[in-house]
């Protein structure tokens, strides 16, 4: 039995059929706004990136290449004793270098080396053309004397210079150790930092009086002052409270020649 060709024409199945306006063809389908988004995107992606590759490309020469951005100055602040000349020549700044160049972790640990005087030093680029070195210098709080030289010691009890003469001012340490004391506990840098942790907090009155500093061990400090006058401290603890009855001690009983403050609550003054 053989179909009829006609039935699909009029039942709408067949190959005949035209598509009807409504009728969904993938391949007419409208591109959704989405996709023409993204596109947009790439192609302004793709002209950055065509641009970015020059402007580093010249960026890069500007920084290292170029004439326009090399060290040409070095400035220094902070000095108190030491020159600006000593810490730059210590700096070995590269002069000429392009400034990006410029490692300020070498300067720093070069002029600490060099100049045991600095305590702590920054360097910073001072674009377009310098280098800036900010200085720290240790104060002296104490003197050690040897063979005729003075040796200063600052704060933390580091000796970091020697001196022809006694820094005005400036009290001498002397370190008799006691041999019983245990070196590996009560070593003579750990004597120096308790020495100078007491000078460090008496009021200024009473430090312009000190002239001597004795250490015999970590909790035998004595403190020889002006007109013949000896303070019995102890240790470096309490070292504040100690100073305040100290202060007060001195006023109270001018004419007094002894004293002991090794147990701040209680001070006593002797002699006349």
């Amino acid at each position: 039995m053989q179909a009829d060709p006609s039935a699909g024409a009029r039942s709408g199945t067949g190959p005949g059929k035209r598509a009807e306006a409504g009728d969904h063809d993938p391949g007419n389908r409208p591109r959704p706004e989405g996709l023409r988004t993204r596109l947009r995107w790439r192609r302004l992606l793709l002209l950055l990136l065509a641009l970015a590759v020059p402007l580093g490309g010249f960026g890069s020469w500007v920084l290292y290449g170029s004439p326009w951005l090399r060290v040409e100055s070095v400035s220094v602040t902070g000095t108190r004793v030491l020159s600006e000349a000593e810490v730059s020549r210590a700096a070995a700044v590269p002069k000429g270098a392009p400034l990006i160049t410029v490692d300020r972790a070498a300067l720093q640990r070069r002029v600490r080396e060099a100049l045991p005087r600095v305590r702590e030093v920054t360097a910073e680029r001072s674009w377009p053309h310098g280098v800036t070195l900010d200085v720290t210098e240790r104060r002296p709080e104490l003197a050690m004397e040897s063979g005729g030289k003075y040796t200063e010691v600052d704060a933390e009890g580091v000796r970091f210079a020697t001196v022809g003469k006694p820094p005005k001012g400036i009290p001498l340490l002397v370190l008799e150790p006691d041999e019983r004391v245990d070196e590996r506990y009560f070593s003579a840098a750990r004597l120096r930092r308790e020495a100078a942790r007491i000078t460090h907090v008496l009021p200024d009155s009473v430090h312009r009086a000190v002239r001597t500093v004795r250490v015999r061990s970590y909790d035998n400090v004595a403190l020889e002052l002006t007109e013949g006058r000896t303070v019995r401290w102890g240790s470096a603890e309490r070292g504040r409270a100690k100073a305040k009855a100290l202060t007060a001690l001195l006023k109270a009983a001018e004419d007094a020649t002894h004293f002991d403050v090794t147990a701040p609550s209680a001070p006593a003054a002797s002699g006349s």
